[in-house]
């Protein structure tokens, strides 16, 4: 296949997406050409920076090929380590094409202003001779089990409730809710409150809370949630923003608590239960959940926002409503990745249907055998395959822990085994370096839960 230019060679595509062209394929073709220097990095919160050292071709033939090659790197690192500020070194050009593509009015505004709001400052994109120094400061988190727990699980479409005594969950609850269809914040904090009040009734005290949660958290402060999409910005900021710090002071009074991302809880579940370290925990849900605890156990700090950032360089890639963005991974690895595929498959899907009924009638075709259904989930197998290639580079992950409804059934055990056979021929330099698995049962038991309620440490 063949992309401004450049010819990417790629042994296996989806058999229902043919035009799907991996951006770490592109990546590596784009660069064996490439040997003018180009230094890249991104500031986050705290001075914690983050450097990527990459090429360009610098001639005019190859400049739009340049500039998407740089814009893609950007948007990634931006996604994966989070930033409000772009430091740019090595090309001029470059630097003031990306300034004007991250900018209002930009091409990427939705990405600047993103970050602005993630991180509370302006967004910018600066030249410098030499971009500052990598610097991060990962934290250890969770792990601890003493005393009465709660853990509280805020997903799209349920909230998930565990009483967790010693390490050992007494009671799990689980609830439908609409927390992405509802404008009222004070539906989503009755429903926190009615859920910590729920667990409590199942234990003698309540010594520390713990809540994994869909979106982005600073300080245990919601910075961007979907959870509160239709919740208006003036009341987002009175009442979302500290929204579990205060459904908990108010049912408890001044216990420890810790806020977390719910991919990074899905990672710290799976070193729990695998009893390693070095591992990417994607959940494939409502939307592409991700977390990483590193090689020493640690949360690193990075958004790990992979739902938003890009695994496909086709020209046709699906667009993402929200970022306006095509080829973001929440197009492949969320129930919106399996109802785009239905139609090439021969699912025929009510549009009167949520998008979790929808799954769920594509998981039953694939329960009952229909033809089309195991060639969907192949699909997403290598999608998959590829992208966890692309992933390793910017991680270097020894274990990935696939979690979610997307991954459940028989149609998740496609996806794996279809994810390890790509790995195995299309890069053999890592497949072994790299370990995807469903949770155990053990993790599927007391995963989540007793992960949330081992985040804080009761002093």
């Amino acid at each position: 296949m063949k992309h401004l230019g450049i010819e990417v060679p790629v042994k296996n595509v989806p058999e229902l997406d043919p035009g799907f062209l991996p951006l770490g394929k592109f990546r590596a073709s784009f660069l064996k050409d490439a040997k003018k220097p180009l230094d890249l990095a991104v500031e986050r919160a705290g001075g914690e920076v983050a450097v990527y050292k990459t090429f360009i071709h610098g001639t005019p033939d190859m400049a739009e090929a340049d500039r998407y090659y740089v814009d893609r790197i950007i948007k990634s690192m931006l996604w994966y380590m989070g930033g409000f500020k772009v430091y740019i070194s090595g090309d001029k050009d470059i630097y003031e094409s990306m300034k004007a593509t991250y900018c209002v009015g930009g091409k990427r505004a939705f990405d600047a202003d993103f970050m602005s709001n993630v991180y509370e400052k302006p967004f910018e994109v600066v030249y410098c001779d030499q971009v500052p120094a990598e610097y991060s400061n990962p934290q250890a988190v969770g792990r601890h089990l003493a005393g009465c727990r709660i853990g509280f699980d805020a997903g799209g479409s349920d909230r998930k409730v565990s009483a967790v005594i010693d390490g050992q969950p007494v009671f799990s609850e689980e609830v439908v809710w609409f927390p992405k269809t509802t404008a009222d914040p004070d539906y989503h904090y009755d429903g926190i409150v009615a859920a910590l009040k729920s667990a409590a009734e199942h234990m003698p005290r309540v010594d520390a809370v713990g809540v994994s949660s869909a979106g982005i958290y600073i300080e245990n402060r919601t910075m961007v949630a979907s959870l509160f999409l239709k919740v208006p910005k003036e009341d987002f900021d009175a009442k979302v923003k500290d929204i579990y710090i205060r459904a908990i002071k108010d049912t408890f009074g001044d216990v420890p608590y810790v806020v977390a991302n719910d991919g990074d809880v899905s990672a710290l579940a799976g070193a729990m239960s695998l009893e390693e370290n070095n591992i990417l925990g994607i959940a494939m849900g409502t939307s592409e959940a991700v977390g990483f605890v590193d090689a020493n156990g640690n949360i690193t700090g990075w958004l790990n926002e992979l739902a938003f950032a890009p695994v496909d360089v086709s020209p046709d890639a699906m667009e993402d409503e929200w970022s306006g963005d095509i080829g973001c991974g929440v197009k492949y690895f969320s129930q919106d990745g399996v109802i785009k595929l239905a139609p090439a498959a021969g699912i025929e899907l009510d549009p009167a249907l949520s998008p979790a009924e929808k799954l769920k009638v594509v998981q039953k075709a694939m329960e009952e055998d229909t033809p089309g259904a195991a060639a969907l989930y192949r699909s997403i197998g290598v999608y998959l395959g590829h992208s966890l290639a692309l992933y390793h580079h910017f991680y270097g992950f020894k274990h990935v822990l696939l979690l979610g409804r997307v991954m459940s059934g028989k149609g998740g055990d496609i996806i794996l085994e279809t994810c390890k056979n790509v790995l195995a021929d299309e890069y053999p330099e890592i497949a072994d370096k790299i370990n995807p698995t469903l949770p155990d049962e053990k993790a599927r038991r007391v995963g989540q839960s007793v992960a949330a309620a081992s985040l804080p440490e009761i002093k």
